[in-house]
């Protein structure tokens, strides 16, 4: 009976050694080289190239080895600010160092906002509407506003103001302060403006008579700042 135990024992062992032999030969054996298990939550390692770190990029890329569609040519330096300002005067180096801190500048863009927010800030002044003000003013150009619009309704008068038209929007001066951007602007319009007493007279302006309106306004933005708006920082009457 022993005997016959040890033939199936045998028997059972041979078994074990050939499907272990086969397993290792079909799943292979570990070299400590293997790839970890994958991890969906694990976080993934950002390799940043040192030139994305610059405002701007002093060597141009190597050619990839499909080339990529050509990109316009850049204006030459005399054509850049062309109809906006003259080049080499101060203006342009202003105008050069505020587009090369903030790539997404746009001289042409930025007067046409100029003359809006110029406009809106003119008529919401004469509303009132401090609101709307206080998102298109600096804190310290807000509280000059704010001083003005109080004193008019602890007088009881109120303002008109229609626009006509803005005949002029010239930049005068353009520099760049650290990150800060400082552009000033004349403007020159056409309104008809009024102020009216509590009794509803008027006692200045004339509600009826259209006006020639020279206006000097600086505006800012930190180049730094995500929030594209520009506000106003200075205001004063032109010649």
């Amino acid at each position: 009976m022993s005997n016959v135990f040890d033939i199936y024992t045998i028997i059972f062992l041979a078994l074990a050694v050939f499907i272990f032999l086969r397993l290792r030969s079909v799943l292979g054996q570990r070299t400590g080289r293997e790839r970890p298990p994958y991890d969906p939550y694990s976080a993934r390692d950002v390799v940043r190239s040192p030139a994305t770190d610059k405002v701007v990029t002093l060597t141009p890329p190597a050619p990839a080895e499909t080339p990529a569609r050509p990109a316009e040519p850049a204006p030459a330096a005399g054509e850049r600010w062309k109809g906006i300002a003259e080049s080499g005067s101060p203006v342009a180096a202003g105008l050069d160092a505020i587009a090369a801190a903030d790539t997404s500048f746009d001289a042409q863009h930025f007067i046409a906002g100029a003359r809006a927010a110029y406009e809106m800030i003119v008529t919401t002044f004469a509303e009132g509407d401090r609101r709307q003000l206080r998102n298109l003013l600096s804190r310290e150009v807000f509280d000059g506003f704010d001083a003005a619009i109080t004193e008019r309704e602890n007088r009881g008068e109120t303002a008109e103001t229609r626009f006509v038209s803005i005949d002029g929007s010239t930049i005068t001066a353009a520099e760049l302060r650290k990150s800060t951007a400082q552009i000033t602007v004349r403007f020159i319009s056409k309104l008809v403006s009024s102020t009216r007493d509590r009794n509803d007279a008027v006692i200045d302006g004339n509600a009826e008579k259209v006006t020639d309106v020279t206006d000097v306004w600086t505006f800012a933005r930190d180049v730094t700042s995500r929030d594209p708006n520009w506000k106003v920082v200075a205001t004063e009457a032109g010649q």
